[in-house]
């Protein structure tokens, strides 16, 4: 930036308000004059935040300047220009420009509509600026990865490549994953890196090895973690993180300085508790201690729901102090004005949420606009970012792009992920959105971005209101018709010559749709160029020539789940701590090397989760983690059962588990128990409540058990040690569903040899 472009000056955001509202009176009177004089004294009344200001609206061109502010002494005065224009159109742009200072970007673009045409125009003087705001891209966020891990190569690769590659496929730029919390986050359980208080592991679970494999691919991308359930100690016993803050910050730290001691992997921003209640205290424990470590770097996005966090944010100066980024969850593409005064960037940090067929590659069209367009948000992070768990499980296929089956091998890349394209290759984290109108006359929107090294990029969509639902919230109704677009490049970019075009339409009446295809480049004539724009297409205009669309070979058919399955769990060093396939709704299930067992039962798996965590949604009060084929009917189940708890301690097998998720509390099926007190029971429920028999089994504690399940139409038995204990169970629904297995409460148990034929 040339020390002509801007001026920095240094202001708090704590006493901006107070500010204009005690000085807009005597400002104000500066308006009626081209060039006026305000002393640097009622500057100075502001100190500390970066704010820049574009020259030809606020202080004068001819003022030196730095990209990094400037000392001015009390006896010099600035000349401010236009203060009705700063006061009236300004004072938003000055906090929003807080955040994000203006880069230089060598040219400048101005919407303006014109209503003869009915076109869009970019452009303006040749010296003017405009305020920007800095990108930070789309990205993804995930607790629906479960599956992926168990995918062989090379179609694990692959399908990493399509999601992190950059200029190959959606080429995120930011990846946000859960802090595991041994508790249900929507699809199953991710396990915490500290499941009591004198435990701390770092290599639980798949999210340290996607990050890694994400960096490996794209060493910029920016990484997230969000909690969305905590261990129950951290509680001590209590549903609440934060009442103990100092706990609770210490919880999160650890995950950070984990991710870095173990995985080389430097976190970026970290969350608060998921669509959950904030803690102004927690939030400010939580940045005293990050740097007090050192971790200054790592910013705080708070609080992934609505927008209210702003409003304490602007009368708590040490509130808004901590925290780096305003980020709410599914917005609707509008902000809230506290959340403009607040100063910070603003995110969209969970949105899309949509099945991932054409409809749902609409709606993240429309919003990746749209959330700047309307309502200044820099960023947009999908759920989630490939759905990889059971279909059956709550928001089946609601992803970018869908690797369900690693048993067979096979993924679809879904449309959204070279919708996802259409930005991402053509940007970066740090460029820059120009302030342009952004909406299209005859309906949709564009967004125009600059790097400050003279690339442009423009992304036009014109997604239809049908075509472009998302599953929340409810979208207004509006209309778009085929219309003629007409666009003025001003500045350095009216030397601009040629513009590379990327294309996308969606064809929702053959269902032929053309996606991410590059077409003839465009020729600029003295700043000028008109796009014919039809319905439910997406353009790319951009003077980059990195695109590419690339691909692998058509990966294996679909298959279903294999009807004949085994799992010894015998593996001396595995490589994830979950066995593959078995995806946990409440508990942890984890591989365990039972050193004490001289026997067969040396390598297990075992329940790990002994008090209950605090929670993200209503959990089961017993642990089970489901598999197979939800559409299997008749199914014969085998496993070897461990109960570790005395007296009141007890595992089941399960055949037709009908629910999981959010919803696991409710599960229906056929449960056979056994108890550490000698008895046995079959339910259709999990809660145990809904009793089709009962008796004495002989079972006892600390001993290895074998358990059969045999479903067959209506009717039910069940084995122990290979003996019949019960049958002829007659059971009328669910009529099909997963199998099962899991324990009584949250207590250590054991399992091994499982196996199942099914059909």
């Amino acid at each position: 930036m040339s020390g002509r472009d801007t001026v920095t000056i240094r202001v708090t955001e704590a006493r901006i308000t107070a500010f204009f509202m005690a000085h807009e009176a005597s400002l104000m009177k500066y308006g009626g004059q081209q060039t006026r004089e305000i002393p640097i004294t009622i500057i100075k009344l502001i100190a500390d935040l970066r704010v820049t200001f574009p020259p030809s609206r606020t202080l004068g061109a001819a003022l030196p300047a730095t990209s990094t502010g400037r000392v001015w002494s009390r006896s010099q005065h600035l000349p401010l220009r236009g203060p009705k224009i700063l006061l009236r159109a300004g004072w938003n742009v000055l906090l929003q420009s807080a955040a994000s200072p203006l880069g230089a970007f060598g040219g400048s673009l101005r919407a303006a509509q014109n209503q003869e045409t009915g076109c869009e125009v970019l452009g303006g003087p040749g010296n003017e600026r405009r305020t920007t705001k800095r990108r930070s891209s789309p990205g993804t966020n995930i607790a629906t990865s479960r599956l992926l891990v168990n995918y062989q190569e090379p179609y694990r690769s692959e399908i990493l490549d399509y999601l992190f590659k950059p200029n190959f496929g959606a080429s995120l730029h930011i990846l946000k994953v859960e802090i595991g919390g041994d508790a249900q986050s929507t699809d199953g359980t991710e396990p915490s890196h500290m499941h009591y208080e004198n435990d701390e592991n770092y290599f639980r679970g798949y999210e340290w090895w996607l990050m890694k494999e994400a960096k490996k691919r794209n060493p910029k991308i920016k990484l997230i973690g969000l909690p969305w359930a905590f261990p129950g100690w951290i509680g001590k016993g209590e549903n609440w993180p934060y009442d103990y803050p100092d706990i609770t910050a210490y919880y999160i730290v650890s995950w950070i300085l984990g991710a870095k001691q173990y995985h080389d992997l430097d976190i970026d921003y970290v969350g608060i508790w998921n669509e959950r209640a904030f803690s102004s205290k927690y939030i400010k424990v939580l940045r005293h201690s990050l740097d007090r470590l050192g971790l200054w770097n790592v910013g705080i996005i708070a609080a992934d729901g609505d927008w209210s966090i702003s409003k304490e944010m602007i009368v708590d100066p040490y509130l808004n102090e901590a925290i780096e980024v305003v980020g709410a969850h599914y917005p609707g593409t509008k902000t809230v004005q506290n959340a403009i005064l607040t100063g910070k960037k603003l995110w969209s940090s969970e949105d899309y949420s949509t099945f991932n067929n054409d409809v749902g590659a609409g709606c993240w069209a429309r919003i990746l606009n749209q959330n700047y367009v309307n309502g200044n948000m820099t960023a947009t992070i999908a759920w989630n970012l490939v759905a990889s768990y059971y279909e059956e499980l709550p928001f089946g296929r609601c992803a970018l792009m869908t690797a369900q089956e690693p048993w067979s091998g096979h993924y679809k890349v879904e449309s959204p992920i070279w919708i996802t394209a259409h930005t991402t290759q053509f940007t970066q984290p740090g460029w820059s959105y120009l302030q342009v109108d952004g909406h299209l006359e005859g309906g949709g929107s564009f967004v125009a971005l600059t790097d400050g090294l003279g690339n442009l990029t423009i992304i036009i969509e014109t997604m239809s209101h049908n075509h472009s639902k998302c599953i929340r919230p409810p979208l207004p109704n509006f209309n778009v018709i085929p219309q003629r677009a007409t666009f003025y490049l001003r500045g350095s970019f009216y030397m601009v010559q040629t513009l590379q075009v990327w294309h996308s339409r969606l064809d929702f009446e053959s269902g032929n749709s053309s996606l991410f295809q590059q077409l003839h480049p465009l020729q600029v004539w003295r700043g000028r160029f008109s796009l014919d724009l039809n319905v439910d297409e997406v353009y790319t205009l951009t003077t980059l020539k990195t695109g590419w669309k690339c691909g692998y070979p058509e990966p294996p058919p679909p298959q279903p789940f294999p009807s004949i399955y085994s799992d010894d769990f015998n593996i001396r060093n595995p490589p994830f701590s979950e066995a593959p396939n078995f995806a946990d709704q409440t508990g942890v299930f984890e591989y365990f090397v039972n050193a004490s067992d001289p026997g067969d039962h040396v390598f297990t798996l075992r329940q790990v989760v002994v008090q209950r965590p605090i929670t993200w949604v209503s959990d089961a009060d017993q642990t089970i983690s489901v598999i197979g084929n939800f559409k299997w009917v008749n199914m014969t189940v085998t496993c070897d059962i461990y109960i570790e708890k005395p007296r009141d301690g007890g595992v089941f097998i399960a055949g037709r588990v009908d629910n999981g998720g959010i919803y696991v509390r409710d599960s229906k099926g056929v449960f056979f128990w056994v108890f550490a007190d000698g008895t046995y029971r079959v339910t259709s429920d999990l809660a145990g409540k809904e009793i089709l028999m009962k008796g004495l089994a002989g079972v006892r504690d600390n001993a290895w058990h074998t358990l059969t399940l045999n479903i067959q139409g209506n009717s039910a038995s069940g084995l122990l040690n290979g003996y019949p204990l019960w049958e002829n169970v007659t059971i009328s629904k669910p009529g099909n569903g997963w199998a099962a297995l899991g324990t009584r409460s949250f207590e250590f148990a054991q399992f091994d040899n499982f196996h199942i034929e099914a059909c």
